[in-house]
């Protein structure tokens, strides 16, 4: 038996799309359920929900703190089963999407957290700056191709795909509810990140790339656009300086991404600000997408000290 998790928020026509999709797929061995847990005040999902109320293993409910972490922790109550699996309210799985994350956990009995393959399902065609400039992965939550099934450092899991077994749940972690999206255009990203990299470290968790387990991320038009992707890159600062962080008080935990290495890399691209500016307009849009990273490092490292000032 395994859960499917996804918290939905002001989008009821996208997951009536969703839950379309998830009505064709194959059931994994032990049967399956879904948990939606509508976050934000009421937004047409009841009536959605309800409407796949025969045609689903569908449990609804609302969660009316905001927060996706938050609706997540909220829905994790009525897991059920060995695995838990967490989607988004705007990813269409291959059919066989469950059926490859059970088989995986069968198969892999020593691995804990397994992430899948997340793939652009493009609302319109993508113009050429987006594809030349832009950072598709971090960008739209798009894992590379060339990651190969195997096992992969906690931080190639991300949350529009991925599994972890109950048993860490059953012992009481949970997402932290300071992290992901909370309705504010600054929020900090890489909820599901700080998450396995937690179990990475606390727990000794490995995690293994499950390349068939496949979705497809819905990129709509308003995300194609210079100022959500300029915004987006604040968010993944923020994303980055909490990483870089947990890696760095962990020492020797089995992840290895260095904050060194972060912070050389902002370094490097705030120095080639200046020049960047009478340069192309491709480079200077670059140069703007890693001067919004650099602040929402910033900011975070910022915030960061002043609680812990407040906590002396």
């Amino acid at each position: 038996m395994l859960t499917v998790f996804i918290a939905t928020s002001h989008r009821p026509a996208t997951l009536e799309r969703v839950l379309s999709a998830y009505t064709q797929l194959v059931p994994p061995e032990g049967g399956w359920k879904v948990v939606v847990i509508q976050n934000g005040g009421d937004d047409g999902s009841v009536q959605v929900a309800r409407s796949f109320s025969e045609r689903l293993p569908l449990v609804f409910f609302s969660e009316p703190r905001k927060g996706k972490n938050g609706a997540l922790n909220a829905g994790l109550r009525e897991l059920d089963g060995d695995l838990a699996v967490f989607s988004d309210d705007d990813c269409l799985p291959d059919d066989d999407w469950l059926v490859r994350f059970r088989t995986a956990a069968d198969s892999h009995p020593e691995y804990a957290v397994f992430g899948g393959a997340i793939t652009p399902l493009w609302s319109r065609e993508p113009e050429d700056w987006i594809l030349r400039c832009v950072r598709l992965g971090p960008m739209f939550a798009l894992t590379e191709p060339t990651w190969q099934e195997g096992p992969c450092d906690p931080a190639r899991v991300w949350g529009p795909n991925m599994a972890i077994r109950a048993a860490p749940f059953e012992k009481g972690f949970r997402f932290d509810e300071d992290v992901g999206p909370d309705g504010s255009e600054t929020y900090a990203m890489g909820g599901e990140t700080e998450l396995t990299l937690r179990l990475a470290i606390a727990e000794q968790l490995k995690c293994w790339h499950c390349a068939d387990a496949r979705v497809r991320h819905i990129v709509t038009p308003a995300m194609m656009t210079r100022g959500w992707v300029l915004r987006r890159s604040f968010r993944l600062g923020r994303c980055l300086f909490r990483e870089s962080r947990q890696r760095g008080a962990a020492r020797e935990s089995p992840v290895h991404r260095r904050p060194v290495s972060i912070h050389r890399y902002l370094v490097r691209n705030l120095a080639a600000l200046p020049l960047a500016r009478t340069s192309r307009a491709d480079r200077w849009l670059a140069a703007r997408w890693h001067l919004s990273l650099s602040a929402g490092w910033l900011f975070e490292a910022s915030r960061t000290h002043r609680r812990a000032l407040q906590c002396r």
